[in-house]
């Protein structure tokens, strides 16, 4: 089994056959599926189990009580049998090709550990590309490089070799629900590099009630997550412009932690206390329903 799709899922009953669909006509069928139902209340079960009585794919279901993607990517990855590890959230879908370019691209470094995976564009339902695209065909580079180097902009969709997945887990915090996957992807790019190719192998539709759409919100009720990926980041980027934003979002989320879980953010990002404080309470002026620490 060479890869490994993983989709943490959470009342996605409506847009999970679409997923399904997708997986079926796949052009390479060289995978397994792993569904982690994060405890949904619809008839997301029954769906489930409906692909898996079709026996049109490997596929395997795991149910729990609600923790958020991270957890479930997690659970996902330890249990894991592909070298490769994709994961499709349950309100996107993939392009019929998007296993092969990966195993395609795969292959000629298979061999090479200091490549963690693979990386391909993602695209909208018309086939447009989010955000830039790359400038050559291929490029071996860092998160951080990829972005401040390369200049590549939009969201992209990373295929890590699995067991790097199992080397950095995402940190499971008590009584939060959401990690940013760029802490992760962040820290992951400090020991390897990806090999990022100019080929979409992901499409997606942000849906109005998805954690894109509600990102701020999901920051402010994962106060610890949040303050440690923009410490982190803080410490990670060349870029001052990029230090200045980090600095302030730490500050921004910061306030919404205990004081006594505040981690800290290096040097002058302290001076940027100010700025965090006024998008802090802008935030609570959007979202009264935030319950402050």
């Amino acid at each position: 089994m060479l890869v490994t799709i993983a989709t943490p899922t959470y009342n996605r009953a409506h847009l999970l056959p679409r997923l399904y669909e997708s997986l079926c006509i796949q052009s390479n069928k060289d995978f397994e599926w792993i569904i982690v139902d994060d405890g949904s209340t619809d008839s997301t079960p029954q769906v489930i189990q409906k692909f898996i009585d079709d026996k049109k794919l490997n596929i395997r279901h795991y149910r729990t009580s609600n923790g958020g993607k991270h957890r479930a990517v997690n659970l996902a990855a330890n249990e894991a049998k592909g070298d490769l590890f994709f994961i499709a959230d349950s309100d996107d879908w993939l392009p019929e090709n998007a296993i092969d370019e990966v195993v395609k691209a795969f292959i000629p470094i298979k061999d090479q550990q200091s490549i963690c995976g693979i990386c391909g564009l993602d695209q909208y339902a018309d086939g447009s590309i989010v955000g830039s695209g790359l400038p050559y065909s291929q490029i071996d580079a860092s998160p951080n490089e990829i972005r401040e180097k390369w200049n590549v902009t939009g969201d992209l969709k990373e295929v890590f070799r699995t067991a790097v997945l199992k080397e950095f887990p995402f940190p499971e915090i008590e009584n939060e629900r959401f990690c940013p996957e760029v802490l992760l992807w962040n820290r992951i790019g400090k020991k390897y590099k990806l090999r990022y190719i100019n080929k979409p192998i992901y499409s997606v539709e942000y849906q109005p009630d998805g954690i894109t759409s509600g990102i701020t919100l999901a920051r402010m009720n994962s106060p610890i997550a949040s303050m440690m990926t923009y410490s982190e980041w803080y410490s990670q980027t060349g870029s001052l412009k990029l230090k200045l934003r980090l600095a302030i979002n730490y500050w921004r989320f910061a306030f919404c932690a205990p004081k006594n879980k505040r981690i800290g953010i290096k040097g002058w990002g302290n001076m940027l206390l100010p700025f965090g404080a006024l998008y802090h309470f802008s935030d609570i002026r959007t979202h009264k329903s935030f319950k402050t620490h």
